[in-house]
């Protein structure tokens, strides 16, 4: 029996095109999207933000050192708010399931300016009993510790933990330890994989 089920937010939560948004207002003095990429999401930078190895101040500086800018944390929170919007269907769908007493959970790599200033525009964090953030515990998806640390903040079995992402190597890597995972395609596929557990 699920007792509890698990949300990712980038491409599931929030919306696929949202991520684009923002590094297509992103400021920079460099036009190649390939780079563009690689700063705000792929570099090893990035990568150490996102396991809380690099402060806020760190690694925008280096973001902005990369794209000549200058810009604070308060214009890229707005940047942020202004490129992010949610999956209605997927936020209906938490809270209807929370109120039929099954826990919420997120599961995600990410970094502190993205949440902070999604929460502030969407108040998202309030409909998730458990909330484990890369930056948090220290380990990026799909290193199996997170998904450890999704186990035991949840407190429910492995086996009683529903769980979808949309990367393939995660979901891989939640099954490892027992989890009910599953890729994520569509909302309407995620919902009948949920149904049939």
């Amino acid at each position: 029996m699920i007792k509890a089920i698990t949300f990712d937010l980038d491409g599931v939560y929030f919306t696929q095109d949202s991520f684009k948004k923002f590094k297509s207002i992103f400021p920079t003095n460099n036009s190649d999207p390939d780079f563009v990429e690689h700063i705000l999401k792929k570099s090893d930078e990035m990568m150490n933000f996102k396991k809380g190895l690099m402060t806020e101040d760190q690694y925008w500086e280096y973001v902005n050192k990369s794209f000549g800018q200058n810009l604070s944390i308060d214009e890229i929170t707005n940047l942020l708010m202004d490129s992010y919007s949610v999956n209605q269907n997927v936020v209906d769908y938490v809270k209807k399931v929370r109120s039929e007493g099954i826990k919420t959970c997120i599961c995600t790599n990410n970094f502190p300016t993205r949440i902070n200033a999604l929460n502030k525009k969407f108040n998202f964090l309030s409909d998730f009993d458990v909330q484990v953030f890369s930056y948090k515990v220290g380990f990026n998806k799909p290193d199996p510790k997170i998904f450890q640390e999704l186990i035991d903040s949840s407190g429910v079995l492995p086996s009683e933990l529903f769980y979808a992402d949309d990367n393939q190597s995660c979901v891989d890597s939640a099954k490892s330890l027992g989890i009910n995972a599953i890729t994520y395609t569509t909302f309407d596929n995620f919902v009948k994989s949920y149904y049939t557990q």
